[in-house]
């Protein structure tokens, strides 16, 4: 029995554990991206093929110079994605830090309430922002679509960038107002490039979230002009059978931009997921 506990608590043991854990969540992506470069008879191949044995980019070449709708549909991701980051930014910042510094009445139901709404799925906001929307012409728009995916990450980012708010001394402020700075100057130029880890994460959720929207953009969009990415999947799925290869090519497509952001911002967001969740 000391041997099997020695064991569990061994190093090795836990890396053999993560390498299995990693395995098979990063099996979904292996698998789409196999598919994109399989030709179409070793997709539907029984038993499965596991890997290619003869890989070919036809899928990627033929979306690139085949489908110009594609160029479209990133392009629109991207204005959605950026526009859900910064409206969220610019909303969340005051938001979380006037919960932090001020003596508001209610505060704690506040919070309470945003708590709540983030256990709210899309689908149920869908219908009523669509009624709302449509009654002020919003339906088919950039603006649309970023207003939606902010009500989805703005409760998120304030509750990530209160506590570190909160983490700050009031000294701060009170010595830029000696100093002579307003109220806003302290905040801006004092506060704010002290809270950029939680920013960064925050920015970058927030542009994930709008980058991998669907339920928005199926509801409150019926014109393709404004269609992001994750909706231009919709047209390898027809009446007569889905173009996998194709499909799972554009998929890949769409996961690079998620990957990258992981990637290049995981000290931030790894710090600060774990800063806000527990400073108080």
């Amino acid at each position: 029995m000391t041997k099997i506990n020695n064991l569990i608590q061994s190093k090795y043991f836990a890396t053999v554990i993560a390498l299995l854990v990693t395995i098979i969540y990063l099996f979904p992506v292996y698998w789409m991206f196999v598919t994109s470069i399989k030709p179409t008879n070793e997709i539907f191949a029984y038993p499965p093929l596991f890997y290619p044995e003869n890989p070919t980019f036809e899928a990627y070449i033929n979306n690139f110079t085949e489908n110009p709708d594609l160029f479209k549909y990133i392009f629109n991701s991207v204005i959605i994605a950026l526009g859900t980051c910064l409206l969220t930014l610019i909303l969340a910042a005051p938001t979380s830090y006037a919960l932090a510094r001020l003596k508001i009445r209610g505060k704690g139901l506040m919070m309470i309430v945003l708590l709540c709404m983030q256990m709210i799925p899309n689908i149920m906001l869908a219908l009523p922002l669509f009624i709302m929307f449509n009654k002020i012409s919003l339906i088919n728009s950039f603006i649309g679509l970023i207003i939606a995916n902010t009500t989805h990450s703005l409760p998120f980012a304030i509750l990530v960038l209160r506590p570190y708010f909160l983490s700050l001394p009031n000294s701060l402020e009170e010595a830029a107002l000696i100093d002579g700075s307003n109220k806003f100057g302290a905040f801006w130029k004092i506060i704010m490039p002290l809270v950029v880890p939680g920013l960064m994460t925050v920015g970058a959720i927030s542009f994930l979230w709008g980058w991998g929207d669907f339920v928005f953009a199926l509801t409150l969009t019926t014109n393709e002009s404004v269609w992001p990415l994750t909706m231009g999947l919709t047209k390898f799925s027809g009446e007569f059978g889905t173009q996998w290869n194709n499909l799972m090519a554009v998929a890949v497509i769409t996961a690079i931009p998620i990957i990258l952001v992981f990637i290049s911002l995981q000290k931030f967001i790894v710090s600060g997921l774990a800063s806000g969740s527990v400073k108080d």
